[in-house]
């Protein structure tokens, strides 16, 4: 099976690692959702996977062979990347039909077959210009892009950022049929951390340029439990274990606790366990680190 690799990847940009040593494996027939906070580097790390963007050090193979500058490589990777309004966005200027045939041009296992329908699916204009579509609009052209690729392995950026509730059930469904139908690997950056959270084979979250957890979604959830109740009951419960995110009200609290294997929580305490979602698992671990910039990555 094909496997994306990326090992010691670092990325600077004016001084700041906006990458740190990232190293991880993508296995052929997955769905994994690569979230984090903003600035922590996702967009940076998809462009380099894909080649888009150079590494200042490491390197990125696909099965064995560097993606840099190896036509052969490329060709099995695609990473549709999110679009906006900026004005010095070149991409602004073209239409919709203009940008879906370029993409044909540099994406050898295009389907243009799939590409009209899905552009009939969502209504599109193709005559409008990038820079005159809705925010949802310009969404539904990176998912058409990412889509009718074919590529072996596929990367999209936010591909549901602006999408109603109705259009983002339509995409995650046209996304579980082509990966059924296919067998490609989907890797999804996104903020809309619930929604997507059942079509995640694997979460990675990535945390100031680091890769902090790479695991299976449902394992993870699996060991994951929110214990609360009165402060001094939960601390001597889940006294020796790795907390994360202290919760308090009065002298009630509430933590995470990501279990390790052979570990449990003891009887005996006057607490409350629940299995929290993925999006608080993600809030407990990243929620309260240093050095977080409100910015876009």
């Amino acid at each position: 099976m094909s496997k994306l690799t990326a090992s010691g990847v670092t990325k600077v940009y004016g001084g700041k690692e906006a990458l740190s040593q990232v190293s991880l494996e993508l296995e052929q027939g997955k769905i994994y959702g690569l979230i984090g906070r903003n600035g922590a580097g996702k967009t940076t790390l998809l462009s380099v996977l894909t080649a888009q963007n150079p590494a200042a050090s490491g390197e990125v193979l696909l099965d064995g062979q560097k993606v840099w500058e190896n036509p052969k490589a490329l060709s099995q990777l695609c990473f549709s990347r999110e679009l906006n309004q900026m004005s010095g966005n070149t991409s602004n200027a073209l239409k919709v039909k203009e940008y879906l045939r370029i993409a044909s041009v540099y994406l050898p296992c295009w389907d243009q077959e799939m590409a009209d329908r899905l552009v009939k699916k969502f209504g599109l204009d193709v005559k409008k210009r990038i820079s005159r579509l809705s925010k949802g609009m310009m969404s539904m052209v990176t998912i058409i892009v990412a889509l009718a690729s074919k590529a072996p392995f596929t990367f999209l950026d936010e591909p549901a950022a602006g999408l109603d509730v109705v259009s983002r059930e339509q995409f995650y469904q046209l996304l579980l049929d082509e990966y059924a139908e296919s067998g490609r690997t989907f890797v999804i950056s996104t903020h809309i951390i619930e929604e997507a959270a059942d079509i995640f084979e694997e979460v990675i979250i990535l945390d100031q340029g680091k890769v902090l957890l790479k695991e299976n979604t449902q394992e993870l959830l699996e060991r994951s439990i929110f214990v609360s109740g009165h402060e001094q009951e939960v601390d001597k419960a889940t006294a020796g274990l790795k907390v994360h995110h202290p919760e308090r009200l009065g002298r009630s609290k509430g933590v995470t606790v990501l279990l390790e294997p052979g570990e449990s929580l003891p009887d005996g305490y006057d607490v409350s366990v629940q299995k929290p979602s993925l999006q608080k698992v993600f809030v407990a671990l990243c929620g309260e680190e240093a050095g977080h910039e409100n910015e876009r990555d």
